[in-house]
């Protein structure tokens, strides 16, 4: 659908402005017409039978695919674009192709069909800067036609803005004018400048559009070349490590030329040969089940190879493939030495390698591509002579590409394959005994060391349970502290509050007793109204009491949570036995009670009438010497 939609957009407007192209091809013009619509036909009739998708599923009934294209509005506007106004030529002339313009209606066909090609294609920016270009030239084009309208509206060669005059040879022919006013509308477009002043007002109007339209284009190819050329340099960093960042911190720290030059010459093998080495990162947006796929048909033949490997179930496979890291090794460099701990093993891809002596000469066998490494050393084999660290030296002649497989990685995997793991260990073990490298008697050492370290190992973990248990305990006994402390300052506190209330209420007795002393018998009713009064305060102090020992007993059951009745009471009775001997040990209160009490009270109420007898009599004698004095009373 690209050809015929970019035809109608580019020919319709040509035809309609440059009268003679259209008169002069106008067979041919007519022909690529019918021709295009019959291409929009086509494409309706394979619409039709094109699937969809709902809700993820593939629909393929026909009887809905038609349901579904006849009554939605993709139908209508692909109708529309195929209503023949070619009957409209009889009524303004063969020359009038702008009744076509219905034609354009199917432009949102044009934008899925490239935004499909732009998911499929391998070179996605170039193929956006083509989709640019093709923008851009529809759009000078289209001005072009109008500006030729324009002129020769106004009249050519009127001034020099418009189009010159065509009787001139020189700007008559059909091709000069098209190529002429493409020129012109590239100039306002690009921002050139480079164009004559305009004369007239449809001059003037026509610029002032031009020039607002060209600062949205202008913008518009910044911004996508600017994308375009950001999203190459992406590419090439997620591909291959950042080169210049290397560089200045090498130019920074003084770093010797030959170590550059190694440098150098590492980064521009990558380069050329298209090696990447950041294969995780970059399929890393991929589903797992998709990088594994990739990942398994890019790399399982390789570690197929592997000796061990070769009889591992294929689901081990798959996950041993997502653990290899593709390395670059240049020429003399060695990949391992003889005495170094293994960490991983090595599958070479591309390349060759020696395995040299110590002196670094000689050379006991060149491992190609297929060959492995250091399969033995990450297998952690008991037994081993050589304590998992190599035994040779392994170095490359040219630049040489490797996977490795990490140690780690490798006992992740076998975690969950405990079957493949005995395999592979007893395959290493048929390797070593062939080699010589097995050592039967530190089996039985291995396994009491591992015995020892298992003992060890558990000690630690009874141990660290026991400090936890410590910690709590230590805890607990401090928040018990705690709350004890609280308990007693709170019983303190009440003690204090009653002991001055006591106080007060004994001084207040005691006064209200010497005045009672004084008034003498006379003085019998209020002192009676005076003990009903103290009986009734007793009465009154007695609930606020029980009120502050239900406070007592609440705050008590706050602080621990686990206090019980029967202590609740052992603390009323012990306040209600240091009120008792504070009593006890106040004059004040004392009297008080023995005057409120039984026979007590009729003892002191004796005394006290004898007293006011006595201090009678002794005024009546005192009135006789006082009448046989004859002084007056």
């Amino acid at each position: 659908m690209i050809l015929p939609i970019v035809y109608n957009w580019v020919i319709i407007i040509l035809r309609t402005c440059f009268t003679s192209i259209a008169l002069a091809y106008l067979p041919v013009w007519l022909t690529l017409d019918y021709l295009s619509d019959v291409m929009y036909i086509i494409d309706m009739i394979i619409t039709i039978h094109t699937g969809y998708l709902d809700q993820g599923i593939l629909i393929q009934d026909l009887d809905q695919l038609k349901k579904n294209y006849l009554h939605s509005k993709r139908f209508l506007r692909d109708l529309a674009s195929l209503v023949p106004t070619d009957f409209f030529y009889f009524l303004f002339g063969i020359q009038t192709p702008m009744v076509r313009i219905n034609r354009l209606l199917r432009t949102p066909k044009l934008s899925e069909a490239l935004d499909r090609m732009e998911t499929r294609t391998s070179y996605p920016n170039t193929f956006r800067i083509s989709k640019l270009m093709i923008y851009i030239f529809v759009l000078i084009h289209w001005n072009a036609c109008l500006y030729f309208a324009l002129s020769s509206y106004i009249g050519f060669g009127s001034d020099r803005w418009v189009y010159p005059n065509i009787t001139d040879p020189v700007f008559a022919s059909m091709r000069r004018q098209y190529f002429y006013c493409f020129w012109f509308s590239a100039q306002i477009f690009t921002t050139v400048g480079d164009t004559p002043l305009p004369k007239r007002e449809e001059e003037y109007l026509f610029m002032i559009a031009d020039l607002l339209i060209a600062v949205l284009v202008f913008a518009s190819i910044v911004g996508n070349v600017g994308n375009v050329i950001t999203s190459l340099r992406d590419r090439d960093n997620v591909f291959f490590p950042n080169h210049e960042l290397v560089k200045a911190y090498l130019r920074s720290h003084h770093i010797s030329k030959e170590l550059r030059q190694r440098i150098d010459n590492w980064y521009q093998h990558l380069h050329i040969n298209k090696k990447i080495i950041r294969e995780n990162e970059i399929l890393q947006q991929l589903p797992v089940h998709l990088r594994t796929e990739i990942a398994v048909s890019v790399h399982l033949p390789t570690l197929s190879k592997v000796t061990i490997f070769q009889s591992c179930e294929k689901s081990l496979l798959e996950e041993l493939v997502l653990k290899l890291t593709p390395q670059v090794f240049s020429p003399g460099e060695y990949v391992c030495k003889k005495g170094d701990v293994g960490h991983e093993m090595y599958i070479i891809k591309e390349g060759k390698l020696a395995v040299v002596a110590d002196d670094g000469v000689t050379e006991f066998a060149v491992l190609s591509e297929g060959n492995f490494f250091g399969e033995i050393s990450i297998l952690n084999i008991k037994g081993n002579k050589s304590g998992n660290r190599r035994t040779a030296n392994i170095r490359s002649i040219g630049h040489s590409d490797l996977f490795s497989l990490s140690k780690e990685d490798l006992t992740d995997v076998l975690s969950e394959f405990p079957a493949a793991k005995r395999h592979l260990e007893e395959k290493g073990r048929q390797i070593l005994t062939k080699m010589g490298m097995l050592d039967d008697n530190r089996d039985g050492a291995d396994e009491e060391d591992e015995k020892i370290e298992t003992k060890i190992s558990r000690l630690e973990a009874t141990l660290e349970v026991l400090q936890t248990k410590l910690a709590r305990l230590m805890v607990e006994i401090e928040s018990s502290n705690r709350k004890m402390q609280a308990r007693v300052e709170q019983v303190e506190w009440e003690v204090a509050m009653q002991e001055n209330q006591l106080v007060a209420n004994g001084h207040k007795e005691d006064g209200e007793v010497g005045q009672r002393r004084g008034e003498g018998v006379g003085g019998e009713g209020v002192w009676e109204r005076e003990e009903a009064e103290g009986e009734e305060e007793e009465d009154s102090q007695t609930p606020a009491l029980n009120q502050q020992r239900e406070e007592r007993s609440e705050v008590t059951k706050e602080g621990d949570g686990e206090s019980t009745k029967s202590n609740s009471q052992d603390e009323s009775k012990a306040v209600e036995g240091e009120l008792n001997e504070e009593k006890k040990t106040d004059p004040g209160e004392a009297e008080d009670a023995r005057v409120g009490d039984g026979d007590g009270a009729e003892i002191v109420d004796e005394k006290k009438a004898e007293e006011a007898g006595e201090i009678k009599e002794e005024d009546e004698a005192k009135e006789e010497e006082d009448d046989q004095q004859g002084l007056p009373l």
